[in-house]
């Protein structure tokens, strides 16, 4: 079966999870996809385009050689690599998409997003995305060493890991009304996302229409991949990992 679109969130690509990393890097060596959309959080964190490891440079030599081979992929920040640039773009040959994307799957419009700003009741959470999404932020971070940089971004992983032990489930979740207003906004009944870790398809009524939000699942345990075919029909793969290839 050909593949006309691929999704994917929430892999959180870092250096200590190998067997993350190769489970995405086969995957996107399998040719019968045409699209790839990245809904966000594809890296732990990212700190800058200039931060140029070894790792991160095969993960962009990865991205390009997929797209010279005709593979169009399709990029979206997440609330780990909002700090992703034209740079980064560029070398990977990926294409940026806006936090709000509307795309046509078999001819219906389908609302694309990391999903973060679904969560209406972390208030806490939004407070910090709204800093860090400014650019005047992002600049005075950017002018920083990468050593500088890192201890940052450590400090920011630690905090919002003891944040989000501590909120009850329903404030980590997405709002129901929010989902609502956004998809309205767009004139669809058609959602996909990621970042709450919580995979499922809600089915529910809206503006008296039948309206679906699919949920993408992270790959802390196993990889997940959303796949359509050119006649609409959608199946979640499921991809095991190697856990010899962890350390």
């Amino acid at each position: 079966m050909t593949i006309k679109q691929a999704f994917i969130s929430d892999l959180h690509l870092e250096e200590s999870r190998p067997d993350i990393t190769k489970l995405f890097l086969d995957f996107l060596k399998q040719p019968k996809v045409d699209e790839l959309y990245i809904l966000g959080d594809f890296f732990e964190v990212w700190i800058g385009d200039d931060n140029l490891t070894p790792f991160n440079q095969q993960i962009i030599a990865a991205l390009h050689a997929a797209t010279q081979r005709g593979l169009k992929i399709y990029f979206m920040r997440g609330n780990r690599d909002f700090l992703v640039g034209k740079k980064f773009l560029r070398a990977a040959g990926c294409e940026l998409l806006p936090d709000e994307y509307v795309i046509t799957i078999a001819g219906k419009p389908t609302l694309l997003m990391h999903g973060d700003t679904l969560c209406t009741a972390d208030k806490a959470y939004l407070k910090f995305r709204k800093k860090a999404r400014c650019w005047l932020v992002q600049k005075i971070f950017l002018l920083k060493s990468l050593e500088t940089r890192r201890e940052i971004a450590q400090r920011h992983r630690d905090a919002s890991k003891s944040h989000t032990s501590t909120m009850p489930d329903y404030i980590m979740d997405v709002t129901q009304a929010e989902v609502e207003r956004v998809m309205s906004k767009h004139h669809v009944f058609d959602l996909i996302h990621g970042h709450t870790h919580r995979p499922n398809v809600h089915e529910f009524q809206m503006n008296g229409q039948a309206a679906k939000r699919t949920v993408l699942a992270a790959w802390h345990e196993q990889g997940s991949v959303l796949i359509c075919d050119a006649n609409g029909k959608r199946e979640l793969l499921t991809l095991e990992m190697d856990i010899n290839n962890n350390r």
